[in-house]
């Protein structure tokens, strides 16, 4: 996924992440809930934004999900800090 692709959801789905409070993220269901999207619409976005293969195409790596006991959180990487600086600096 390139800045070209990305669509207003990805988009805010990192400014939201960018906004968490420190480095501990955020649950899914909280994360859905601020933007009106279900788990799985999330998840679709997030999987693209990660750094999992998708079609052979390795994913810029922006997100990481994972599960911390039962409940699943989204975080920034370093990665994703810096795209989502670029990003916020040229689209408004």
């Amino acid at each position: 996924m390139s800045e070209a692709e990305l669509d207003d959801l990805s988009l805010a789905i990192l400014q939201a992440l960018a906004a968490a409070p420190g480095t501990a993220g955020m649950s899914l269901p909280r994360l859905g809930k601020h933007l009106g999207q279900s788990a799985s619409v999330l998840m679709r976005h997030l999987s693209l934004m990660s750094e999992a293969s998708i079609g052979g195409r390795p994913g810029p790596g922006w997100v990481r999900v994972t599960q911390i006991d039962d409940r699943w959180v989204a975080n920034l990487t370093d990665a994703g800090r810096q795209q989502c600086t670029m990003l916020l600096c040229t689209r408004h």
